[in-house]
């Protein structure tokens, strides 16, 4: 039975091979720490992959508690990588080797600097602000318990009193006895989505980085926007990425997560975008453990493309991929929309370390020292398997930073130098994310493998990555006339080829650089 058979694709999106840039990592101008200028010295590689466009992890206005998922300002460039000016240079060179540019928002939340809940602290229990977001008073008779049980994503409870701030001493709210919700850390404040001041900012919002040429829009925590009336407890824990797949069937729903709700705010942001054309994009990172509740997502009057962490989740297995990849298209062809094929990103183990591992799949938060280290070969060769089967199935394939050169996890990261909230609120009995989040090595000779014009780098980087850094393995792929050994991706998104087909009960792909890769059912 052949499923989802390859067709010209009607708009760029529906078959692109979209990289991850992850800006305070990727490359910087100046610093220890990446910038935009950084970003478009280096797009030339980019480009050289034969990829079709740039996801560029946050770059606004932050206080930096959760590298910029926490958004001061979502019309100002963070001076930290740069300006304004600089994000429009980045659009236009982009544009100019042939990129598109898709920006992250981040609607969920804001930071707690953000001008509006600077505002509901300011004015009290009764500022119109603090509608804004959601704020309630706390259960017992004192109030001194939280409104309900729900956990944060980052560990803890959801909630934060408003005189238990660090900065509550001597401020205006030193007194203040309501709580506020937040579904990650107590930095980043949940909004209220049923006030129509939210709906109308945010529209402004994409409006104005349309404007400046965003080809699009990688929508953070997409599943989250809506939350039951009354805020029921829970008595679970969503995880990141693989959602809720270790709640038990025959339980609640999540009260907080993929609400029907969040479905007409989709709608309004495809009305926007449809005032740019068909060209302009949106994709949804839901964290959902039912394929067709992900379908919903992009029903056509609503997001463009959702990220399938199935195929991140998959254990490493044929007939586990062969499930996956089959219900992943069969689901998405139900509302006549593209599939994408995402492997690794920066919230998860790097896909050369995670597949070296005795058990495969979704992982570990993070990797340390004293915990089960992956085998490097084995991981590189299955990485590299797991890219080549990615880019031979039709829609779309998303390749985080580094994974064109097969980058390990950094399992050493010193725990002084650790910045994740997801480390620090679960009192660092869960690595996070750092170690995925290393700068890139560039040049093996130079300070810091390249990474800036100083030998600073805001995290350490592993003296083993000098032999992956571009230079020398662009060398050694022409010494060896193999395009192949050339980190786990190459030119992964080479535009001549024809695309993907899948038929299953069948063991052979095809790729679209014309090579085939065997998956067969004894490996």
């Amino acid at each position: 039975m052949l499923l989802h058979a390859g067709s010209e694709p009607s708009v760029w999106w529906k078959d692109a091979v979209i990289y991850q840039i992850y800006p305070r990592s990727f490359a910087s101008s100046s610093g220890k720490i990446g910038d935009l200028r950084g970003i478009t010295s280096r797009l030339d590689h980019v480009r050289d992959l034969g990829v079709d466009a740039v996801w560029l992890s946050p770059f606004y206005l932050s206080p930096q508690h959760d590298a910029g998922y926490d958004v001061a300002d979502y019309r100002r460039v963070d001076p930290m990588f740069g300006t304004n000016d600089d994000a429009i240079a980045l659009f236009d060179r982009a544009h100019d080797l042939g990129l598109k540019v898709i920006i992250d928002l981040v609607p969920n939340h804001t930071s707690h600097d953000h001008e509006w809940f600077k505002a509901a602290l300011e004015g009290g229990p009764d500022a119109p602000e603090r509608d804004l977001y959601i704020f309630r008073d706390g259960k017992g008779v004192d109030g001194s318990e939280p409104p309900n049980n729900w956990i944060s994503v980052f560990g803890g409870i959801a909630w934060t009193r408003v005189c238990d701030r660090p900065d509550a001493v001597g401020s205006a709210w030193e007194n203040d006895k309501q709580w506020y919700l937040h579904l990650f850390d107590t930095s980043q404040p949940d909004l209220n989505w049923n006030n129509p001041k939210v709906h109308e900012e945010v529209r402004d919002i994409l409006r104005f980085w349309l404007d400046r040429g965003a080809d699009g829009f990688r929508v953070d925590v997409a599943h989250g926007l809506v939350k039951d009336a009354g805020l029921p407890d829970w008595d679970f824990h969503w995880d990141m990425v693989s959602g809720g797949s270790d709640v038990p069937d025959d339980v609640t729903p999540p009260p907080m997560w993929n609400r029907p709700g969040v479905h007409d705010i989709y709608r309004e942001w495809r009305e926007v975008l449809d005032e740019y054309g068909p060209e302009r994009m949106l994709v949804a990172e839901a964290w959902v453990d039912d394929i067709n509740d992900l379908a919903k997502y992009v029903r056509p009057d609503e997001m463009s493309q959702s990220f399938n962490f199935e195929f991140l989740t998959a254990e490493f297995a044929p007939d586990s991929y062969r499930k996956v990849i089959a219900e992943s298209l069969a689901a998405m062809d139900s509302v006549g929309a593209p599939t994408t094929w995402v492997l690794s990103n920066h919230d998860v183990v790097r896909a050369t370390s995670r597949l070296g591992l005795s058990k495969t799949g979704k992982g570990p938060n993070g990797i340390r020292p004293f915990e089960e280290q992956p085998e490097v070969e084995l991981g590189r060769r299955r990485a590299l398997a797991a890219h080549l089967l990615q880019s031979a199935l039709p829609g779309s394939c998303y390749i985080y930073q580094g994974e064109e050169l097969s980058l390990p996890e950094h399992m050493a990261v010193p725990d002084e130098l650790r910045e994740d909230p997801a480390f620090l609120r679960t009192n660092k009995e869960e690595a996070g994310r750092d170690g995925c989040r290393v700068p890139l090595p560039w040049e093996a000779d130079k300070p810091g493998f390249g990474f800036s014009p100083t030998a600073e780098t805001w995290l350490p980087q592993p003296s083993e990555w000098a032999k992956l850094a571009p230079d020398v393995q662009s060398t050694d792929a022409e010494q060896a006339d193999d395009p192949g050994s050339r980190g786990a991706v190459g030119a992964v998104g080479d535009p001549g080829a024809p695309d993907g087909r899948h038929r299953t009960g069948e063991s052979r792909w095809q790729v679209r650089q014309g090579r085939e890769v065997d998956c067969g059912a004894d490996h």
